[in-house]
């Protein structure tokens, strides 16, 4: 083994300007997950598109549901294949602009998804999806490349935060400028995929200027597909050397469907069940946006001076905390008004879990990216972190499918704990992983070859 300040801990740091560059994909990307998933089309496709058909939108956020796993399912298929190429051929910047503009023209066709086009709907919420995921992948194997293991906690979470702000200045002039998504506005809220599309065209520019390509190709000799599939089986056959990185995927499988239930429901929660007015459900995305954005930052320094395992372990904690809140608010609300004689609100007591629920947001993503990273040796980065997107997107798979299901037999507010049992699941499976086993497995790794 080589001693914990050498090898990878010796990567220097890529310029300012660069790390700037890759950060400014999660300002772009931003744009997709938050009025496209999150706040905004998530709404209008179970409210308008689909609606209320006599079951309280049981449907609705069964067929919602339902086209998120499709499109991580996907990804879990071909994550781990690409990843594979990116690394042999040196190619991830190029693989990283193909799913940039598979995004940006999916995500602009949602205009032409009207009330009553379930199925069209679904279609591109799937394809739109999945070519954004598969970004999202490929993104963050770069991260390695950017600074030592000591380092990579602080970039992560620039990265995170910087993705947030820019999610405050998309969804913020969305909410303000296109109003909510109702029957009566939609001819203004369609704007949404055009608007995030354009958004997320024009910010992920300097990532393709200043983003570096560091690999060095090898001979191509055969197809991609066959160099996919050999490399990954090598890799599967060189994961008993990694394994604290394989124990680690395996909490990261549960943690994630948690956090892919949050991304996915939580302001069509904030809707069918805490009933909020469009002021509120606005204010909510700001405190959101801005909590997640100091709990990527923060907890990014905590992890460098802390460690990731232990830095990620309080996330959870934090967001078991989080979604117990979210599930009491309606009867903790109606137990102090009748208690204390108040007439409070469900919807104004929900802003205040908000607060708890984007801190646990931005610091568990940014986390648990930093940790792949640290346990990634640096020529197989895209190809881990193609492990590290399955595991993502297969969370999301089952989480959503789960979750979809139990909300269609006991509604969507009981459904929610179910997040609170992944979350501790999570915790006891990350328990068996030693960190600087970890790291000093990356290192012997990149000495060996």
């Amino acid at each position: 083994m080589l001693p914990a300040n050498s090898a990878k801990d010796e990567t220097t740091h890529a310029s300012r300007r660069e790390i700037f560059g890759w950060a400014m994909f999660d300002f772009a990307n931003q744009a997709y997950t938050l009025l496209i998933i999150t706040v905004v089309f998530g709404e209008l496709f179970t409210i308008v598109i689909v609606g209320d058909r006599g079951d309280g939108f049981r449907l609705a956020n069964f067929l919602w549901s339902l086209a998120l796993a499709l499109s991580y399912l996907m990804v879990v298929i071909t994550a781990p294949l690409c990843g594979a190429v990116m690394d042999y051929r040196a190619e991830k910047k190029r693989f990283l602009f193909i799913s940039y503009l598979a995004t940006v023209a999916t995500t602009a066709m949602l205009y032409f998804v009207e009330p009553g086009y379930v199925v069209v709907g679904l279609l591109l919420i799937v394809l739109s999806n999945y070519a954004y995921s598969m970004g999202e992948s490929f993104i963050a194997a770069f991260l390695p490349e950017l600074g030592p293991p000591s380092s990579l906690g602080k970039i992560s979470g620039f990265g995170w935060a910087l993705g947030y702000i820019g999610g405050l200045f998309a969804a913020g002039f969305t909410l303000v400028v296109l109003g909510e998504a109702t029957v009566e506005n939609f001819e203004r809220i369609r704007w949404v995929g055009p608007f995030a599309a354009g958004f997320f065209l024009v910010a992920a520019l300097p990532t393709f200027f200043w983003l570096k390509e560091r690999g060095v190709p090898q001979p191509r000799g055969v197809s991609y597909y066959r160099i996919a599939l050999e490399r990954v089986q090598v890799t599967f056959n060189e994961l008993r050397h990694f394994k604290d990185l394989t124990v680690f995927l395996a909490s990261l499988l549960f943690s994630m469907a948690g956090v892919y239930i949050i991304i996915a429901f939580a302001f069509i929660y904030g809707a069918q069940v805490i009933g909020w007015e469009e002021s509120v459900r606005n204010i909510m995305f700001i405190i959101v946006q801005i909590t997640a954005a100091v709990g990527a930052l923060g907890f990014g320094f905590l992890q460098d001076k802390l460690g990731a395992k232990r830095t990620y372990q309080m996330t959870l904690a934090l967001w078991v905390l989080a979604i117990l809140s979210i599930w009491v608010t309606p009867e903790l609300t109606g137990w102090v008004n009748s208690r204390f004689a108040l007439e409070w609100e469900a919807q104004y007591v929900f802003l205040v879990v908000g607060c708890l629920a984007g801190l646990s947001l931005g610091s568990s993503q940014s986390a648990s990216r930093a940790l792949v990273g640290v346990f990634s040796p640096l020529k197989k980065s895209a190809e881990f972190f193609g492990f590290w997107g399955l595991a993502n997107k297969l969370a999301g798979v089952f989480g959503i499918v789960m979750l979809g299901v139990l909300q269609t037999l006991v509604g969507l507010q009981a459904s929610i704990l179910l997040c609170a049992a992944l979350f501790i699941i999570a915790m006891l499976i990350c328990a068996g992983v030693n960190e600087q086993r970890g790291r000093d497995a990356a290192l012997a790794w990149n000495s060996n070859v």
